[in-house]
């Protein structure tokens, strides 16, 4: 389903029924990110995915930014009728989903991070990710996404993913290659890591339950939650053995058990 604001149209997926859990994937992801997980959630929870900008079949007009796409999100959940939700946010969808408690955390039960940041903490980090991350925007529109995709299954990001099934392989493929080129590189441009604000000084007003996830093999990861965990005072920090950065990928029977557990306790 579609909904639409100020000329933007958000496609968006709802399963099941009770408490609403809003689900919000990564970069060349999309709804069907969560797919292996929608059946058993929604057994119990009201199940709600949405294309971010630049992915899937959302088609939002660019330039958006997380401040505006976060300011969408509320009149989507108002148009569902839901005064709050529980929020599940896995890499550039973690960043989204913290942005969105910092600016409206009355509208958040509790939030799951998965190998997400909080944004880069000096100026001249995120001058220097601007700079990269608009390399990379122009490197998609000028070679394509076949030939980006080639690239971007081998940075050493997603190397754990080599022990994967040839079928997982080939769904993940085939996820990234139905974006578009276009789509992706304005989501570097507008919502990537050096362009969002940096969060890290506003970790310590979070009171709303979050529980940070990384993975046992993705070391950057784990520095940056270690030190997000420090800084907020109502946190918890699983490490998953044996996963690098897509631990709801490499490690979903976990990742399930681990998110179940959480929501039941919250």
């Amino acid at each position: 389903m579609y909904f639409t604001i100020n000329d933007s149209k958000y496609w968006y997926e709802v399963n099941g029924e009770g408490e609403p859990v809003l689900l919000l994937h990564g970069f060349t992801g999309t709804t069907a990110t969560w797919s292996s997980f929608v059946e058993d959630w929604a057994k119990k929870y009201k199940v709600i995915m949405v294309d971010l900008p630049g992915h899937g079949k959302t088609d939002a007009f660019a330039p958006w930014s997380m401040d505006v796409f976060c300011a969408d999100l509320v009149s989507f959940l108002n148009h569902l009728q839901l005064e709050k939700v529980h929020l599940v946010g896995y890499s550039l969808g973690g960043r989204t989903a913290l942005s969105f408690t910092v600016f409206y955390p009355e509208r958040v039960k509790s939030l799951i991070l998965e190998s997400a940041s909080p944004g880069l903490e000096l100026a001249s980090e995120r001058e220097n990710r601007i700079h990269n991350d608009e390399q990379l925007a122009q490197r998609i529109e000028q070679d394509g996404m076949e030939s980006f995709v080639d690239y971007w299954e081998m940075i050493p990001l997603f190397r754990t993913q080599d022990k994967l099934s040839s079928e997982m392989k080939r769904k993940i493929r085939d996820e990234r290659l139905s974006q578009s080129a276009k789509g992706l590189a304005q989501s570097l441009r507008f919502m990537g890591t050096g362009s969002q604000p940096s969060w890290w000084d506003r970790l310590k007003d979070l009171t709303v339950p979050v529980l940070l996830l990384a993975g046992e093999l993705d070391d950057k990861f784990i520095g940056i939650n270690k030190k997000m965990f420090y800084r907020m005072p109502s946190a918890d920090l699983t490490i998953v053995e044996d996963s690098g950065h897509a631990i709801h990928v490499e490690q979903p029977r976990i990742f399930g058990k681990i998110v179940n557990g959480f929501f039941t306790n919250h």
